[in-house]
């Protein structure tokens, strides 16, 4: 999320200039894609990385979508100055790269908890490749969107729709990526995010998406598998059905 964090840094997935994102990797074996529904952000985290700590060579590669309630959450390296005025919205302390940013319901929030070395993937080629799928699929709704390579994300014009934020242990992949669908973007008001002062917001439903985080996530999951080099899956047999697992709880 930050433009020059330390290289080398623990978690920060934007640096890694050894790996070619552009080069076509091998197809893998399509990964779990789990529904979570709006769930508390602190538990989703602790989640995620006992998730990362106890794998295994045999352990499934898994992406998860969901919304969290109202948090801001400052990276490894986010300065306090970033955080404006949080008011009564909870600030979590967490282990990815980059500074502060804020989730809410209405924003998809989506985890790709990846073994990068079976992918055959580095962390440039992971920051680009959800790019190019944040940009695929918002571009269904005829929304012209871009990466950079100075402030990872996806932005339409000079406004941010989309941060990306990880952490790498045990060459595995955890945190991710929040695309802004239909929320409140107040809270961003109240932090310069991703550490830039003044950067402005945009959301998918001002700009002739739809409303729905649900919708969104389907039209995502395959554009993301996609661009991470995963097979391709099947077409689904009714508008109705779903590439996503409904999970209650994890």
């Amino acid at each position: 999320m930050r433009a020059s964090p330390k290289a080398g840094s623990p978690g920060v997935a934007e640096r890694d200039a050894s790996t070619d994102a552009r080069r076509v990797l091998p197809a893998a074996s399509t990964p779990t894609l789990r529904w979570l529904g709006c769930v508390d952000y602190e538990p989703t985290w602790r989640a995620m990385q006992r998730h990362t700590d106890e794998a295994t060579g045999a352990t499934a590669d898994e992406i998860w979508f969901l919304e969290h309630p109202p948090v801001f959450t400052m990276g490894m390296n986010a300065k306090a100055v970033h955080l404006l005025a949080p008011g009564d919205i909870p600030v979590v302390d967490i282990d990815r790269g980059g500074q502060v940013t804020y989730h809410g319901p209405g924003q998809l929030v989506v985890y790709p908890l990846l073994a990068l070395a079976r992918l055959g993937l580095g962390v440039r080629a992971l920051v680009e490749g959800i790019e190019r799928a944040i940009v695929a699929t918002v571009a269904q709704w005829g929304v012209q969107a871009h990466g950079r390579r100075d402030a990872p994300g996806v932005y339409v014009g000079e406004r941010k729709i989309a941060s990306i934020g990880l952490r790498i242990r045990r060459n595995r992949s955890y945190h991710g990526l929040a695309l802004n669908v239909a929320m409140d973007l107040e809270p961003f008001a109240r932090i310069n995010p991703c550490g830039y002062a003044g950067l402005q917001m945009t959301q998918l439903s001002e700009l002739g998406g739809p409303a729905s985080v649900r919708e969104v996530s389907e039209a995502l999951a395959p554009q993301l598998l996609r661009a991470l080099g995963f097979k391709p899956l099947a077409a689904r047999q009714s508008a109705t059905s779903t590439w996503l697992q409904d999970v209650s709880s994890m």
